[in-house]
């Protein structure tokens, strides 16, 4: 009997410590395991003629994974130097993992294309330039530049979804996209200051919350039509400080 007993007990904790490297086995495979990374290859030719359609291409993918399904694959264009006049274009999803658009350029000039995108909670926006015809000229993008308001630090892009259809009273999401050297800006504190252009009345700020990597979020709604300045601070624990000025019609 006492053998038999004995026997069991061991074969308990046999299964027991089996159990165990298992289960340390794979919290050791967990650990090791590389985290899956969002990416873009973007596709655009160098130059095109003016006057010439222009094929935009994305493919994602998601590790080793091509990403059929985005949530959102958008181009948005504008010539060098005038960002705040940018065109957008939602793509055609060709389901295996490649998003497309067609645009032509009807000047000359150098052109700036960022590819939105955003799949598996996570957005990333990859940018390439295009020179259309003759290219731009250097002297009207210095010009230009002299009298830009704001210039953003090396390294970080600025997406900030454009609100549609802004009413009194009505909640909207404030949504900006960071990225640093094409990677999502985790962890910056990021704010928003709303101002009424016709109003002498104190901003409203507002904490932003970052809901997926990059991404910041904050409800609002607002109490008067017009006009409103919506700047966006931009901080982080590496010394990064930043504003950037958008703007929002309220209609009644």
């Amino acid at each position: 009997m006492k053998n038999k007993l004995m026997i069991i007990m061991m074969t308990i904790i046999v299964a027991l410590l089996a159990a165990c490297n298992n289960e340390t086995d794979n919290l050791d495979e967990q650990e090791t395991e590389e985290p899956k990374m969002l990416e873009v290859e973007f596709e655009l030719p160098e130059k095109a003629d003016v006057g010439e359609t222009v094929e935009l291409k994305a493919i994602v993918t998601y590790g080793d994974e091509k990403v059929k399904d985005a949530d959102e694959v958008e181009f948005e264009y504008w010539e060098q130097g005038n960002e705040e006049d940018s065109t957008f274009i939602e793509s055609i999803n060709n389901e295996d993992g490649t998003y497309i658009a067609e645009v032509t350029f009807e000047a000359n000039g150098v052109y700036e294309i960022y590819a939105h995108t955003t799949a598996r909670d996570l957005h990333t926006m990859p940018k390439k330039a295009i020179t259309i015809g003759e290219g731009g000229s250097v002297e009207h993008h210095e010009e230009h530049e002299e009298g830009h308001e704001h210039n953003h630090s090396e390294g970080l892009a600025t997406h900030f979804v454009q609100p549609e259809d802004v009413k009194v009273n009505k909640e909207i999401d404030l949504v900006v996209h960071l990225q640093m050297d094409n990677q999502p800006l985790e962890e910056a504190r990021v704010r928003y200051q709303i101002n009424n252009d016709g109003s002498s009345e104190k901003a409203d700020w507002l904490e932003a919350e970052e809901t997926i990597p990059g991404e910041y979020t904050s409800l609002h709604s607002f109490e008067k039509d017009g006009t409103y300045t919506i700047t966006i601070h931009i901080e982080d624990n590496e010394g990064l400080h930043e504003h950037v000025e958008q703007q929002i019609e309220v209609a009644q």
